[in-house]
């Protein structure tokens, strides 16, 4: 996958990420002792999911412009986690409890492309909704039981849609990857 350097949508994607990164900001500022992320956490960076085109689009944009080495690097663990990922596929496994490590983590526990990471990596220290399921990283002091504002991801989810079908065909623009795919060009 081969994309053009400024694509006019990229702009609107940072601003969702924006908008998603105050969201997370003003919680960790409400419950600084729940939220538990820091430098060096990488509990997300094994969380199994899957993006939109348009964040795809993006971060491949940030990939292709890390080093040779780097970029090496994150692609012989991409084919290991896209064999994870398509067996956990066909099993048909319970994702929330599987474990496959992200392709852009490096081995000194930072991710590769920090500043084009998806809505999903973004969010994943707070409680978030999506499909009226609540969720919540498993390393975190939210106590299960009590009642916490969690960010409806359903919104973003949608906006991530749009931001795709702007891009190519709403057929493609529905469809999402693993990481793990979009850095060995597999997402068609």
């Amino acid at each position: 996958m081969r994309i053009q350097k400024d694509i006019p949508v990229f702009k609107d994607l940072e601003n969702l990420f924006d908008f998603a990164d105050r969201a997370v900001a003003d919680v960790q500022k409400r419950y600084s002792k729940e939220v538990r992320c820091k430098k060096g956490c990488n509990d997300c960076c094994y969380a199994v999911f899957d993006i939109s085109l348009i964040e795809a689009f993006y971060i491949r944009h940030h990939f292709d412009s890390l080093g040779r080495k780097q970029r090496r690097a994150a692609l012989n663990i991409a084919k290991k986690a896209l064999k994870t990922w398509n067996h956990l596929a066909t099993t048909q496994a319970d994702l929330s409890f599987a474990r496959i490590r992200c392709p852009l983590l490096t081995d000194d526990g930072e991710c590769a492309c920090y500043n084009a990471r998806p809505i999903n990596c973004r969010t994943y220290g707070i409680p978030t909704l999506i499909d009226n399921k609540s969720h919540v990283c498993g390393l975190s002091g939210f106590e299960q039981g009590k009642i916490y504002p969690a960010l409806n991801l359903e919104p973003l989810q949608k906006r991530l849609y749009e931001l795709s079908a702007e891009l190519n065909d709403k057929d493609l623009g529905r469809r999402r990857w693993p990481v793990a795919a979009v850095l060995l060009d597999n997402i068609v």
